[in-house]
């Protein structure tokens, strides 16, 4: 990975910050795409100069916007070889499809399909012939079956299924990792709330995932050369076969 750049879009969170230290730490690049957070993106992007001598480079903006888009693209061509990207983007939309709106609905495609897609075209577009990674961000609602979760889940699992398409239509390797409860992102004021502890005490996981386990996989599928597209790792300590 030493040398090649890889975009984190909506990277400068708890996941995102593992998956770029792992980035860093194999020699890689990772572009800190972030909306609105600066301040904490910079903390990241402070910390990795620190740890590995890496600059990261931030862009801020919506990838929903096309010169945000052509930012990160840019930024990372810069950086090094344009190689990778990881979509880290989402919006948690917990609203019950019984009350859900127009609105709801198409915010929620927007942010987590539309966005990230859009974003790996355009990666791919630029990177032509050479060797590409691109790691979509779905979730365990989006490959197992979880009642009430219609207005996130629909999104997440277009993109399990756009994946499939993508790594048979292109010749970037597409693949994408499912997290399941952890300890960051959009599940982290959840499980502090105790909202997710009959998990814990009815023994159906062993623990809350943390940042770290749904990286390891991330990095798995971002190695250069890998032999493997198209394929969906759940990351969730078996939560979505026991419910």
């Amino acid at each position: 990975m030493k040398g090649r750049s890889i975009i984190l879009a909506g990277g400068s969170g708890g996941l995102g910050a593992a998956v770029a230290e792992g980035i860093a730490a194999r020699g890689g690049v990772p572009v800190i795409g972030f909306h609105r957070n600066r301040e904490r993106a910079e903390r990241l992007a402070a910390k990795l100069k620190e740890r590995h001598g890496i600059h990261a480079p931030l862009v801020a903006g919506d990838v929903l916007d096309e010169s945000v888009r052509k930012k990160l693209i840019a930024s990372a061509r810069d950086a090094g070889e344009l190689y990778g990207l990881v979509p880290l983007l989402g919006d948690a939309a917990r609203i019950p499809i019984e009350t859900a709106t127009e609105s709801d609905l198409l915010n929620s495609m927007r942010v987590n399909f539309a966005g990230p897609v859009l974003l790996a075209r355009d990666l791919v577009v630029a990177i032509g012939d050479g060797d590409a990674s691109v790691v979509f961000i779905s979730t365990m609602q989006g490959v197992g079956v979880f009642p009430g979760s219609t207005t996130y889940a629909a999104p997440k699992a277009a993109l399990v299924h756009t994946a499939k398409i993508l790594a048979k239509q292109w010749k970037a390797r597409v693949n994408v990792v499912a997290p399941g409860v952890n300890n960051a992102g959009m599940a982290e004021a959840s499980v502090k709330s105790g909202k997710y502890d009959a998990f814990l005490e009815k023994k159906i996981v062993p623990r809350f995932g943390k940042p770290e386990d749904v990286a390891r996989a991330i990095l798995f599928f971002l190695e250069p050369d890998n032999y493997v597209t198209g394929q969906v790792l759940t990351v969730d300590g078996g939560l979505s076969l026991k419910m």
